[in-house]
């Protein structure tokens, strides 16, 4: 399994690259990525030893709070032998106290990599940027590189592959929907986003999405109609109608999308093999039913698990 994770690794050549979209990868890396995610979780499954970064160090900048990220994060950073930083948005003032530039470059002096959890996309490639290592995007407000890597990891575990799957999304076209559309774009998934008119993904992310799944065969396809949208579908996935920031629209997102919750009567429209799919975390009655989150055709928690994986992969791959 050692020589299947340095085989990898010496296919991708990855080394001091920036993870900051998907789309920046063509699809040789983003499959080869994910083999890299499998052979270390069957390394960590096996309890093998991957110190593959002994003596490094990682700073994980947080100015959103997250359960899964830091866990995930940290606890990979650790198997990976290396050393955790945590920094939340008290610790460091993106653009107030500092600017990105001074930053980036003098934590460039301290670490070998840098995570950041963030609201604005420009905030991340600024820092990689001015920065002389590379940086990971643990989640913008227009991009989940990381949630996207995961998501295609456990997908091809329940699948089987990914050419030719067909993913629909439920609901907000939000930074989730955008990072599953570049992932199915490289890999030949035929994604599907299903949400209200006023709710769809940003049509430029959408647009370089389409223009990389001419080179795999995939589709990318929006549309509002939940049940021409289900039907046959292998993956419903749906994720939270109010992010992190729009609190203060939750009333009017729950009108809106009424209609666009993944319930017992969409999984009959879908058919009995399809799996549900939700990044979490989750709000019962809302975009999803406590039923089927907890049903057999769930695989939110194996995802839940392989971001630890999916992460870890790119951080053996980027850092020095």
């Amino acid at each position: 399994m050692t020589e299947k994770i340095h085989s990898c690794l010496a296919e991708l050549d990855l080394t001091g690259r920036s993870f900051l979209t998907i789309h920046d990868f063509t699809p040789a890396e983003v499959v080869t990525l994910l083999d890299l995610a499998g052979a270390l979780k069957d390394a960590q499954k096996r309890r093998a030893p991957h110190h593959f970064l002994d003596g490094r160090a990682v700073a994980m900048i947080f100015m959103k709070t997250s359960t899964r990220t830091r866990m995930s994060f940290e606890v990979g950073i650790e198997q990976l032998g290396a050393q955790p930083i945590f920094l939340n948005a008290n610790d460091i003032q993106l653009r107030v106290g500092e600017t990105i530039k001074d930053t980036a470059n003098v934590m460039s002096r301290y670490v070998d990599c840098i995570m950041i959890r963030t609201f604005a996309q420009t905030d991340v490639e600024d820092l990689a940027e001015h920065g002389q290592i590379p940086v990971i995007n643990g989640l913008t407000d227009s991009h989940h590189p990381c949630q996207g890597m995961a998501d295609a990891l456990t997908i091809r575990e329940h699948c089987g592959r990914l050419e030719g799957v067909k993913l629909v999304y439920i609901g907000d076209g939000n930074n989730v929907t955008h990072s599953l559309a570049e992932v199915g774009a490289k890999t030949g998934m035929h994604v599907v986003a299903c949400t209200p008119q006023d709710y769809r993904p940003d049509a430029d992310i959408i647009a370089r999405a389409q223009a990389d799944a001419a080179e795999t065969g995939a589709t990318i396809e929006l549309t509002d109609d939940v049940a021409a949208a289900v039907r046959g579908a292998d993956v419903i996935y749906t994720d939270t109608f109010t992010s992190m920031g729009q609190e203060a629209e939750h009333d009017v997102r729950l009108a809106a999308l009424r209609d666009y919750q993944v319930n017992a009567e969409m999984l009959k429209l879908a058919g009995p093999q399809v799996k549900v799919m939700h990044c979490l975390p989750a709000h019962w009655g809302e975009e999803i039913t406590e039923e089927v989150l907890y049903s057999p055709n769930s695989v939110v928690f194996d995802q839940a698990e392989n971001r630890l994986h999916a992460q870890k992969a790119i951080m053996a791959a980027v850092i020095a």
